[in-house]
């Protein structure tokens, strides 16, 4: 049997972000080259049902595309204590890739540029990393701090030393990629900020389970405002982060999210799950 597994759909996500023309013959070409594999496999697996309607409109049979969420590993990141009241502490950690969107948290950042209530801290690397670093350089930001990738044995610490996670997405990219970041800060009782389309994954998840908040992009005036009374009423923040907590431990662990992917293929081995601590 042979099933594909798709972490980002192309050529759509390639359009979406202006690496190819919307019409051109190669677009056209390699479309037709995926389209007819995804035809003929016995089934498809994606990563959230935003990226099984993308699939759906490009004529794929939606009863043959499975939706098996990302997973993190209990193991490897638990709950810390929270750091101090004061600064609210707004962590991205991870790839600055070309579909996470960066202008909105930008904007943001210079209105409180001073303001010792917030600390803005991003770590890892990627292509828009540079941007954001000469953004708040040039627009003399004090309160944003930059560090490289964590290893993983120091992600319990590291999601731990915020109070918020923040996840970005590019509303072209809807469905072409799914952000896997919530689940590592679910997995450290760490509620997330989503800055992407209220109908991506992420977003649908943060609503389901109640363990986060959702911000269009380009909303900078909503983004400051939730900000503003996340740190005036950090009860919310603990209480939400908790609720991911729980959230992951009975979903998105990673027997849960393997024993999904057992399921779709049809085997009948299921993986033990963790001890729920």
């Amino acid at each position: 049997r042979h099933y594909i597994w798709e972490m980002d759909v192309y050529p759509d996500v390639a359009v979406a972000l202006g690496v190819l023309k919307p019409q051109s013959l190669l677009t056209r070409a390699l479309g037709a080259l995926a389209d007819y594999a995804r035809r003929h496999a016995d089934g498809l697996v994606v990563l959230g049902p935003c990226m099984r309607e993308r699939l759906a409109a490009r004529g794929i049979p939606f009863k043959r595309i499975h939706v098996a969420e990302n997973w993190a590993d209990a193991g490897l990141i638990q709950p810390r204590p929270w750091p101090a009241d004061c600064p609210l502490t707004v962590l991205y950690s991870g790839h600055f890739g070309l579909a996470h969107e960066f202008d909105t948290i930008c904007a943001v950042m210079g209105r409180l540029r001073i303001d010792p209530k917030f600390e803005f801290v991003f770590a890892g690397d990627g292509p828009r990393r540079p941007m954001i670093e000469g953004f708040c350089r040039a627009e003399g930001i004090e309160n944003a701090r930059f560090l490289p990738y964590q290893e993983t044995s120091r992600l319990s610490e590291h999601f731990g030393a915020c109070h918020v996670g923040l996840v970005t997405q590019e509303r072209a990219t809807l469905g072409t990629v799914v952000p896997s970041k919530i689940y590592g800060l679910m997995a450290a009782g760490r509620p997330v900020i989503f800055l992407g389309p209220r109908q991506a994954t992420p977003a649908r998840t943060l609503e389901r389970f109640r363990c986060g908040w959702q911000v269009d992009p380009g909303d900078s005036g909503g983004l400051g405002s939730l900000l503003e009374v996340l740190a005036a009423d950090l009860a919310l923040v603990r209480e939400a982060g908790a609720r991911g907590r729980q959230a992951f431990l009975q979903h998105y662990d990673l027997p849960a999210g393997v024993n999904r992917i057992v399921e779709i293929l049809g085997l009948s081995t299921p993986v033990a799950a963790s001890a729920k601590a």
